[in-house]
């Protein structure tokens, strides 16, 4: 997955830095998926025997230190070069993938979840399927706003995408989350993430942790109106379905949903 020319070139610049900034390096990897997805495969894999997968950039940054870190951006900055097309038609993804995640972190937060770096992992890679999509199916942006334009009840959003592709970008989404080690309720949540409907239409008790994630999750997508950044629609047809039983789950009202929304907002995203 092609990482962010901005990012990568402020990478950079931080490695030739006499004293090269860890903290510094963390927070500009933890903005990209690619970056941060390859990071994380790093340090979840066997060599370093850690006994449970990790989600959390900073923790997996300070884990491998300055030398494999810089490294990584060396080697990822080769992969090749972007057309501006596809960079500019990425931008929508990158733009939403950092909202969605320190969203979902903050919700996370205000609603004392106790997986904050796991909801910031999911904010960030729930959609990891779109450029590979794309990088297969020139014509896939067109197809996912049309995805987005039908979703409702009946219609989710990787139906349309399966019937065009015979796959969508939750499911090539789920395969990159496994290829990068990550723990495995965030992929499951990942692959389940536009199957919200009849997840949280089970009212037997099952998939606790993975109603806890994507609740965050499509709380976080409806603040960040992805429908309108992916999708290019003005109404969240997705969030007219579920939205009102995630917020039973989570035991918020439509008025505190609201007024969380715009305190959101005002911390500055879009």
């Amino acid at each position: 997955m092609p990482p962010q020319p901005q990012i990568m070139v402020d990478l950079q610049m931080e490695q030739y830095m006499p004293d090269p900034d860890l903290g510094a390096i963390a927070r500009l990897i933890a903005q990209d998926p690619g970056l941060s997805g390859a990071l994380l495969k790093i340090v979840n894999s066997p060599y370093y025997g850690l006994t449970n997968k990790i989600a959390s950039i900073e923790r997996a940054v300070n884990l491998l230190g300055s030398g494999s870190i810089i490294n990584l951006i060396n080697a990822q900055s080769i992969k090749g070069e972007m057309t501006d097309e596809t960079i500019v038609t990425l931008n929508r993804f990158w733009d939403t993938a950092q909202d969605v995640a320190m969203t979902s972190l903050t919700l996370a937060k205000r609603t004392g979840s106790q997986a904050v770096d796991e909801a910031y992992a999911l904010g960030l890679f729930h959609d990891c399927g779109i450029p590979l999509m794309l990088k297969r199916f020139p014509n896939y942006m067109s197809v996912l706003e049309d995805a987005y334009a039908k979703a409702s009840p009946t219609c989710r959003v990787v139906d349309t995408e399966n019937h065009a592709f015979n796959t969508n970008h939750a499911v090539v989404g789920y395969f990159t989350a496994k290829s990068w080690r990550l723990p495995e309720h965030v992929s499951n949540a990942i692959a389940n993430h536009h199957n919200a409907l009849a997840i949280f239409q089970d009212e037997s008790g099952h998939n606790s942790q993975l109603k806890n994630l994507l609740a965050i999750l499509k709380m976080a997508e409806h603040v960040c109106a992805s429908h309108r950044v992916l999708g290019n629609q003005g109404e969240d047809h997705e969030w007219n379905s579920i939205g009102h039983l995630i917020l039973d789950y989570v035991g918020l009202s439509d008025y505190d949903f609201e007024n969380l929304k715009e305190s959101i907002h005002e911390l500055g995203v879009r």
